[in-house]
């Protein structure tokens, strides 16, 4: 059992050790060593199986102390485990975040779909493309008229101050 047992406890150490490496890892050999070290992790566990019959094999003034050992390095390796998971999902978040990022960089925004919904309304009301075509130029001439208005009576405003005053 003492031979498992130390092999084991090195492999713990060993995928510790691993785990600063995922932080510093880039894209490509990422996923090599979360399945580096899930294998050795899943590797582990069975060597956790292996030591527990073991130790209930073990006499009974060394069982309880054996026992022990295994339950610290189990609980060692489930630790192990969750900071594994843990570190997936925050990649997982961070690549999803990118996806999204680049999803908003990529589209194309109007500025105003106000012209927009009047032409599906006016579709909807059963006018035609050319009425809508005639409407707008004549909302677009409408526009001059009134700039030209404004303009006229800020001149009249201004004689009529001039010659009266």
């Amino acid at each position: 059992m003492e031979p498992l047992y130390q092999q084991t406890h090195k492999q713990v150490h060993e995928i510790q050790s691993h785990m600063g490496r995922l932080e510093t890892s880039d894209k490509e050999s990422l996923h090599l060593v979360e399945n580096e070290i899930q294998a050795r992790i899943d590797q582990i566990f069975s060597s956790l199986e292996r030591l527990e019959i073991l130790s209930s094999k073990e006499p009974p003034n060394k069982r309880q102390n054996a026992k022990l050992r295994v339950d610290q390095l189990k609980y060692d390796v489930q630790h192990l485990q969750t900071a594994l998971r843990n570190f997936q999902h925050r990649r997982y978040a961070r690549e999803q975040q990118e996806r999204q990022r680049e999803e908003l960089l990529a589209r194309t925004f109007t500025t105003n779909g106000t012209q927009k919904k009047i032409l599906d309304i006016a579709n909807m009301l059963g006018l035609s493309n050319t009425v809508m075509r005639l409407i707008e130029k004549r909302a677009f001439q409408d526009k001059y008229f009134m700039i030209g208005g404004m303009l006229l009576t800020c001149v009249i405003m201004f004689l009529v101050v001039q010659y009266l005053t």
